[in-house]
Protein backbone atom coordinates (compact mmCIF):
# COMPACT_ATOMS: atom_id res chain seq x y z
CA UNK A 1 0.00 0.00 0.00
CA UNK A 2 2.93 2.31 0.76
CA UNK A 3 4.32 1.72 -2.72
CA UNK A 4 0.97 2.48 -4.35
CA UNK A 5 0.57 5.64 -2.29
CA UNK A 6 4.06 6.83 -3.20
CA UNK A 7 3.46 6.15 -6.91
CA UNK A 8 0.14 8.01 -6.77
CA UNK A 9 1.70 10.88 -4.83
CA UNK A 10 -0.69 10.54 -1.92
CA UNK A 11 -0.45 9.47 1.68
CA UNK A 12 -0.99 5.82 2.56
CA UNK A 13 -3.94 6.82 4.74
CA UNK A 14 -5.70 8.31 1.72
CA UNK A 15 -5.87 4.88 0.10
CA UNK A 16 -7.60 3.54 3.20
CA UNK A 17 -10.28 6.21 2.80
CA UNK A 18 -11.34 4.35 -0.35
CA UNK A 19 -10.32 0.76 0.39
CA UNK A 20 -10.49 -1.01 3.76
CA UNK A 21 -7.58 -3.30 2.94
CA UNK A 22 -5.07 -4.21 0.29
CA UNK A 23 -7.35 -7.15 -0.57
CA UNK A 24 -10.22 -4.74 -1.27
CA UNK A 25 -7.95 -2.67 -3.50
CA UNK A 26 -6.78 -5.80 -5.33
CA UNK A 27 -10.39 -6.88 -5.86
CA UNK A 28 -11.31 -3.39 -7.12
CA UNK A 29 -8.55 -3.68 -9.74
CA UNK A 30 -10.00 -7.07 -10.75
CA UNK A 31 -13.48 -5.55 -11.12
CA UNK A 32 -12.11 -2.60 -13.13
CA UNK A 33 -10.18 -4.85 -15.54
CA UNK A 34 -13.09 -7.29 -15.93
CA UNK A 35 -15.48 -4.43 -16.66
CA UNK A 36 -13.10 -2.86 -19.16
CA UNK A 37 -12.75 -6.09 -21.17
CA UNK A 38 -16.47 -6.89 -21.02
CA UNK A 39 -17.48 -3.36 -22.03
CA UNK A 40 -15.17 -3.34 -25.03
CA UNK A 41 -16.61 -6.63 -26.26
CA UNK A 42 -20.29 -5.93 -25.74
CA UNK A 43 -20.29 -2.36 -27.08
CA UNK A 44 -18.76 -3.48 -30.33
CA UNK A 45 -21.20 -6.32 -31.00
CA UNK A 46 -24.27 -4.37 -29.89
CA UNK A 47 -23.43 -1.66 -32.43
CA UNK A 48 -23.42 -4.15 -35.27
CA UNK A 49 -26.26 -5.39 -37.34
CA UNK A 50 -25.77 -8.30 -39.62
CA UNK A 51 -25.77 -12.00 -39.13
CA UNK A 52 -25.08 -13.92 -35.94
CA UNK A 53 -21.92 -15.26 -37.57
CA UNK A 54 -20.69 -11.74 -38.32
CA UNK A 55 -21.36 -10.68 -34.75
CA UNK A 56 -19.56 -13.76 -33.36
CA UNK A 57 -16.54 -12.80 -35.48
CA UNK A 58 -16.80 -9.20 -34.21
CA UNK A 59 -17.04 -10.44 -30.62
CA UNK A 60 -13.99 -12.64 -31.17
CA UNK A 61 -12.00 -9.75 -32.60
CA UNK A 62 -13.10 -7.45 -29.81
CA UNK A 63 -12.28 -9.86 -26.98
CA UNK A 64 -8.90 -10.87 -28.34
CA UNK A 65 -7.84 -7.36 -29.36
CA UNK A 66 -8.99 -5.85 -26.06
CA UNK A 67 -6.88 -8.26 -24.08
CA UNK A 68 -3.92 -7.97 -26.45
CA UNK A 69 -3.95 -4.18 -25.96
CA UNK A 70 -3.64 -4.80 -22.23
CA UNK A 71 -1.21 -7.72 -22.44
CA UNK A 72 1.28 -5.83 -20.26
CA UNK A 73 -1.31 -6.18 -17.48
CA UNK A 74 -2.09 -9.85 -18.20
CA UNK A 75 0.06 -10.91 -15.28
CA UNK A 76 -2.74 -9.43 -13.16
CA UNK A 77 -5.16 -11.91 -14.71
CA UNK A 78 -2.83 -14.67 -13.57
CA UNK A 79 -2.79 -13.16 -10.07
CA UNK A 80 -6.59 -13.01 -10.07
CA UNK A 81 -6.85 -16.66 -11.12
CA UNK A 82 -4.34 -17.59 -8.41
CA UNK A 83 -6.33 -15.63 -5.83
CA UNK A 84 -9.39 -17.67 -6.72
CA UNK A 85 -7.65 -20.86 -5.70
CA UNK A 86 -5.50 -20.14 -2.71
CA UNK A 87 -5.87 -16.72 -1.15
CA UNK A 88 -7.93 -15.50 1.75
CA UNK A 89 -10.15 -13.97 -0.93
CA UNK A 90 -10.82 -17.30 -2.64
CA UNK A 91 -14.59 -17.24 -2.20
CA UNK A 92 -14.89 -13.62 -3.35
CA UNK A 93 -12.85 -14.25 -6.51
CA UNK A 94 -14.52 -17.57 -7.31
CA UNK A 95 -17.94 -15.94 -7.01
CA UNK A 96 -16.91 -13.03 -9.25
CA UNK A 97 -15.26 -15.29 -11.84
CA UNK A 98 -18.27 -17.63 -11.84
CA UNK A 99 -20.60 -14.71 -12.53
CA UNK A 100 -18.34 -13.14 -15.16
CA UNK A 101 -18.05 -16.43 -17.04
CA UNK A 102 -21.82 -17.00 -16.80
CA UNK A 103 -22.53 -13.50 -18.12
CA UNK A 104 -20.06 -13.87 -20.96
CA UNK A 105 -21.33 -17.34 -21.91
CA UNK A 106 -24.86 -15.89 -21.93
CA UNK A 107 -23.83 -13.27 -24.52
CA UNK A 108 -22.29 -15.91 -26.77
CA UNK A 109 -25.21 -18.29 -26.20
CA UNK A 110 -27.69 -15.60 -27.23
CA UNK A 111 -25.80 -14.96 -30.47
CA UNK A 112 -25.81 -18.67 -31.31
CA UNK A 113 -29.47 -19.04 -30.34
CA UNK A 114 -30.35 -16.06 -32.52
CA UNK A 115 -28.52 -17.68 -35.43
CA UNK A 116 -30.55 -20.85 -34.90
CA UNK A 117 -33.84 -18.94 -34.71
CA UNK A 118 -33.03 -17.03 -37.92
CA UNK A 119 -32.18 -20.27 -39.72
CA UNK A 120 -28.56 -19.24 -40.10
CA UNK A 121 -27.28 -22.04 -37.84
CA UNK A 122 -28.39 -25.63 -37.66
CA UNK A 123 -30.91 -26.38 -34.94
CA UNK A 124 -29.23 -29.60 -33.83
CA UNK A 125 -26.64 -27.91 -31.59
CA UNK A 126 -26.51 -26.92 -27.94
CA UNK A 127 -25.83 -23.15 -27.82
CA UNK A 128 -24.65 -23.29 -24.16
CA UNK A 129 -22.05 -25.95 -24.94
CA UNK A 130 -20.72 -24.06 -27.93
CA UNK A 131 -20.58 -20.83 -25.90
CA UNK A 132 -18.64 -22.55 -23.11
CA UNK A 133 -16.17 -23.98 -25.64
CA UNK A 134 -15.68 -20.56 -27.28
CA UNK A 135 -15.07 -18.83 -23.96
CA UNK A 136 -12.57 -21.57 -23.08
CA UNK A 137 -10.88 -21.13 -26.45
CA UNK A 138 -10.41 -17.41 -25.84
CA UNK A 139 -8.98 -18.04 -22.38
CA UNK A 140 -6.59 -20.68 -23.70
CA UNK A 141 -5.38 -18.66 -26.69
CA UNK A 142 -4.76 -15.55 -24.63
CA UNK A 143 -2.91 -17.58 -22.02
CA UNK A 144 -0.68 -19.00 -24.76
CA UNK A 145 -0.04 -15.47 -26.05
CA UNK A 146 1.05 -14.42 -22.57
CA UNK A 147 3.65 -17.19 -22.51
CA UNK A 148 4.72 -16.89 -26.15
CA UNK A 149 5.19 -13.47 -27.76
CA UNK A 150 5.32 -15.05 -31.23
CA UNK A 151 1.91 -16.74 -30.83
CA UNK A 152 -0.92 -15.07 -32.77
CA UNK A 153 -4.19 -15.50 -30.88
CA UNK A 154 -6.24 -13.30 -33.22
CA UNK A 155 -5.24 -15.25 -36.32
CA UNK A 156 -5.69 -18.57 -34.54
CA UNK A 157 -9.12 -17.61 -33.18
CA UNK A 158 -10.25 -16.44 -36.62
CA UNK A 159 -9.07 -19.71 -38.18
CA UNK A 160 -10.98 -21.64 -35.51
CA UNK A 161 -14.14 -19.58 -36.01
CA UNK A 162 -14.17 -20.34 -39.74
CA UNK A 163 -14.29 -24.05 -38.95
CA UNK A 164 -16.90 -23.56 -36.21
CA UNK A 165 -19.14 -21.39 -38.37
CA UNK A 166 -18.98 -23.84 -41.28
CA UNK A 167 -20.03 -26.57 -38.86
CA UNK A 168 -22.85 -24.44 -37.46
CA UNK A 169 -24.16 -23.29 -40.83
CA UNK A 170 -27.70 -24.48 -41.57
CA UNK A 171 -26.74 -24.84 -45.19
CA UNK A 172 -23.25 -26.27 -45.41
CA UNK A 173 -21.35 -23.76 -47.48
CA UNK A 174 -18.00 -22.10 -47.58
CA UNK A 175 -17.95 -18.99 -45.37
Amino acid sequence: MAEIAATAGIGKGTIYEYFNSKEDLFFAVFEWLSHKIASAATVRISALGGSAAERLVALNDSVVCSVLKMMDMYSLVMEFWAASSSSVMRKRFKTAFRQAYRDFRAIVTSLIQEGIERGEFTSGVNPESIAAALVGMWDALLLQAWFDDAFEPLKTSKDFLVILLVGLAAEKQKL
